[in-house]
């Protein structure tokens, strides 16, 4: 069984995951505790090749194969990055998990976010974050911040990202897993204080 703890950091393009994966992995190396982070898709040889494929492949690719595309680099993350840093009891933290292919191929793609889940299992051998932060925002503050589109998912309609942005709050009540919703229009060193304390909070649960 994992040591350590597993913290996933998601929400729409511009809502300053990326930002606070490395706030809170500074902070908390402040305190002495080792850390690893993350990207999904990507964090190894292989996910960094599918990651490719996902943002910059030039024809279609249908959305079960994008799915599917998503949970083969996450099992490999999952095999060789994440499942040995929790082992050393390390906190991990990634850029996205799979709550992020739930919304953006389930709820807003149109495939079953029931079905999702379960191939989810098996991409990552039942290994869910004790904590996923979702970083709210508004689909147009994440289009400005975002800028002109740079990859293939970023070019979809903003009708397709209030479906993404409404998946995430729905599947967040859904309760299949530990999912805390913040504000992402706050100031960041606000969001990266609420951060870091529900993680020391966690820490201490995990030591008693």
């Amino acid at each position: 069984m994992p040591q350590g703890l597993f913290v996933s950091m998601d929400g729409l393009d511009g809502c300053g995951k990326s930002t606070q994966v490395e706030n809170l992995a500074d902070r908390l190396g402040t305190l002495g505790i080792k850390t690893t982070t993350c990207v999904d898709p990507g964090g190894t040889e292989i996910g960094k090749i599918l990651r490719e494929i996902l943002l910059h492949h030039k024809t279609h690719i249908a959305t079960r194969c994008e799915a599917l595309l998503f949970m083969a680099s996450r099992a490999q993350l999952v095999d060789q990055v994440i499942l040995p840093a929790l082992g050393n009891g390390e906190v991990v933290i990634s850029d996205r998990y799979l709550f992020a292919n739930i919304v953006y191929q389930g709820y807003a793609g149109g495939l079953d976010p029931d079905q999702i889940w379960q191939t989810g299992m098996l991409s990552t051998a039942g290994l869910i974050p004790d904590i996923t932060f979702l970083l709210d925002l508004p689909v147009s503050v994440s289009r400005q911040r975002v800028g002109k589109p740079s990859d293939r998912m970023e070019q979809r309609s903003d009708e397709y990202f209030e479906k993404v942005r409404q998946g995430f709050l729905t599947e967040a009540r859904v309760g299949r897993q530990k999912i805390k919703v913040l504000d992402a229009l706050l100031p960041a060193s606000i969001v990266g204080d609420l951060i870091f304390s529900e993680v020391k909070d966690l820490l201490e649960m995990k030591k008693s």
